[in-house]
């Protein structure tokens, strides 16, 4: 989480590319773009309200896709199968 918020402050503090921030923090340009499309999406601001930890920052960016039950996929027909 600390590249992350570090690639947020340069962003919207240093106001650097994100080519300069993934330079800076050696990441890919794509994981830059990454943090700054989930963050705007995220519907916080910059800077962070002070009761915004890192914890509820990361639950708020990477949010867990739900898994579908595994019971809306249908069953082979096992007795056809063995036939075959």
């Amino acid at each position: 989480m600390r590249r992350v918020i570090e690639a947020l402050r340069l962003r919207f503090d240093q106001r650097l590319s994100q080519r300069d921030i993934a330079r800076s923090l050696g990441l890919s340009q794509g994981s830059v773009n990454a943090y700054l499309t989930r963050f705007t999406a995220s519907g916080l601001s910059w800077p962070l309200p002070e009761n915004v930890g890192e914890a509820e920052l990361e639950a708020r960016l990477f949010i867990r896709p739900s898994i579908p039950p595994s019971a809306t996929r249908p069953l082979p027909e096992w007795a056809t199968v063995r036939e075959g």
